[in-house]
């Protein structure tokens, strides 16, 4: 399954709290979120109208990280 390259900040953000993942805190226009499945983790979202390619791919190569998954694999979760 390819990356969407039409995500926006916000719908990542609904779709990854499926793993667990809540908003801690916001900074301008990035939300950090915060879960603890798995351990705790951390990552920063940009609430951007679309996200970037390379920052959606190196978001969703984060989260399958720590949740054991591949990119693939996780992608389906998230979209599929």
């Amino acid at each position: 399954m390819r990356i969407p390259r039409d995500l926006f900040g916000a719908d990542l953000i609904k779709r990854l709290s499926r793993f667990g993942y809540a908003e801690t805190r916001q900074t301008g226009s990035h939300i950090r979120l915060t879960s603890q499945a798995h351990g705790e983790h951390h990552i920063t979202i940009p609430n951007h109208d679309p996200l970037r390619i390379g920052t959606l791919a190196a978001i969703l190569d984060s989260v399958a990280a720590h949740h054991g998954l591949t990119r693939e694999a996780l992608l389906k979760r998230l979209l599929g």
